[in-house]
């Protein structure tokens, strides 16, 4: 089919408004997190890299592009300067990025200074990967910015762009981002910027701010049933977040990302696979279980979960330690967000009345948190198993130090038999500090003798190390922090 360039540039006309004068409407003023790091390598980048926003659909990635946008446009600019194009426009699409980019320039004659390129959904450009390369290398007066929320960063096209872009995970809302959209007014918490700090803290620290803490645990698990996609974030009820999740962001990644990117046809298989990992999520995954239950190949299912993580849906953890063991060990799997399973399960709210339910969605959450604040440190995250199938949830490796947290979500103060693993684990590899990570607000502090070992641990609320995370995320291009 043969687009036109007057077909062309009327479409690109009507994504880049500045180009008329006109500014974007509709535009939040809050922004995330990403956006710092971000708008740090779009106006001074360390190295000549172009930039790779990657994330689950619907997370906010395209906002943050028209974000960025405007503050340049505020700076002087050129708007002719400026093209945002998304490559998940079917004109588009059809056209190609070289029609594109000649569109752009017959219409707006480039003006002095830089030239900024925003690429929305860069995975429909085919072999996106050698285009990058080709861009960061011959047109050093670019500065490329581009998006995937169904990135296939192994292979071919991650081979051919090696050192050729950075690359800036957008999950979806942590709970701190979760409340300031929804503009929740809160007695203030201390500032906490890396959770060693709270083992300075004195018992009326504790107290004080356990007591200043006990409204946002009723805002934390509405954010665990509602979900961090901007969009469910803000509608009105539960059911209705819920049934936005399920039909606009996770049937589309599931049959038209997988159809119109990787070829997928099995798609019925793959929903199903999909399913079982609802079921499952946080959990050991067992892949002969896996495969007799759906009744497919191993081959497949190995296909299909690396898909899903291409698609931003899924994360993989390794277990602790190194060689042959762990190549044939089990990896834990935890779904993107906290919200997908009940939304997928049609849960409703009814996960807050069910203490397995909401322990998994808690620790869905927790790594979620951790894995965005840390991600750029390249920490390692891996679970741990020891003697007698004792297991500790989650351990992050830096430095060759391990700091482990066991979740442990429920009304009760966690006893020593429900912290065995962690135990276990601190005295065997000589761990300094740990942390148990609980519902109550109440027992909010540092375990006093902690017995068998010399390690430190902290019993920490959800609600604030989710809190805490998520607000200190913003630093996290600044500072690098041990943990």
């Amino acid at each position: 089919m043969n687009i036109t360039k007057e077909e062309l540039a009327s479409v690109l006309g009507h994504f880049n408004p500045w180009w008329r004068g006109e500014s974007v409407v509709d535009l939040p003023t809050w922004r995330r997190a990403a956006y710092e790091e971000l708008s740090l390598w779009i106006q001074n980048p360390p190295v000549p890299r172009a930039i790779l926003l990657s994330g689950a659909r619907q997370v906010g990635k395209t906002t943050l592009l028209l974000q960025v946008i405007t503050e340049l446009l505020k700076q002087g600019t050129d708007p002719a300067n400026i093209l945002y194009a998304t490559l998940d426009h079917p004109i588009l699409k059809l056209a190609g990025i070289k029609k594109v980019l000649e569109t752009w320039r017959e219409r707006e004659p480039k003006k002095d200074g830089l030239e900024y390129l925003f690429i929305d959904e860069a995975q429909f450009i085919p072999e996106w990967g050698t285009w990058v390369k080709h861009q960061v290398d011959f047109e050093r007066q670019r500065r490329i910015i581009f998006t995937g929320s169904a990135m296939p960063l192994i292979g071919d096209a991650q081979e051919s762009g090696v050192g050729r872009w950075h690359t800036i995970k957008l999950t979806t809302l942590s709970f701190y981002e979760y409340i300031q959209l929804k503009k929740i007014k809160l007695n203030p918490l201390p500032d906490v910027n890396s959770l060693k700090e709270l083992f300075n803290w004195g018992e009326s620290d504790f107290y004080r701010t356990a007591e200043q803490a006990v409204p946002y645990v009723g805002h934390f698990h509405d954010y665990l049933i509602r979900g961090g996609f901007p969009q469910t974030a803000l509608v009105e009820t539960v059911n209705q977040a819920q049934k936005l999740l399920r039909e606009d962001i996770i049937d589309k990644a599931l049959k038209r990302d997988m159809t119109a990117l990787f070829g997928v046809r099995r798609v019925l298989d793959l929903e199903q696979l999909f399913l079982y990992l609802c079921m499952h999520d946080g959990g050991l995954l067992d892949m002969a279980a896996l495969c007799s239950n759906l009744q497919i190949k191993r081959g497949t299912a190995q296909n299909f979960l690396e898909l899903l993580e291409a698609t931003h849906l899924i994360y993989r953890l390794p277990p602790y330690g190194y060689g042959k063991e762990i190549l044939r060990a089990r990896y834990k799997v935890y779904l993107a967000d906290a919200a997908i399973a009940p939304a997928v399960l049609l849960k409703g709210k009814s996960i807050i009345e069910d203490p397995l339910a909401l322990s998994v969605a808690t620790e869905a959450a927790v790594f979620k948190h951790l894995f965005s604040r840390y991600y750029s440190q390249n920490i390692k995250f891996t679970y741990w198993r020891g003697k007698k199938d004792h297991e500790v949830d989650l351990v992050a490796e830096i430095d060759n130090q391990m700091v482990p947290f066991e979740i442990k979500y429920k009304s009760d103060t966690p006893t020593g038999r429900d912290i065995k693993g962690l135990m276990e684990l601190c005295q065997e590899k000589n761990i300094q500090r740990g942390y148990v990570v609980t519902k109550s607000i109440v027992n909010f502090g540092q375990i006093p003798n902690a017995s068998g070992t010399k390690a430190k641990i902290m019993h920490l609320p959800a609600a604030l190390l989710c809190y805490w995370m998520g607000k200190s995320e913003i630093l996290q291009h600044k500072q690098s922090d041990e943990e």
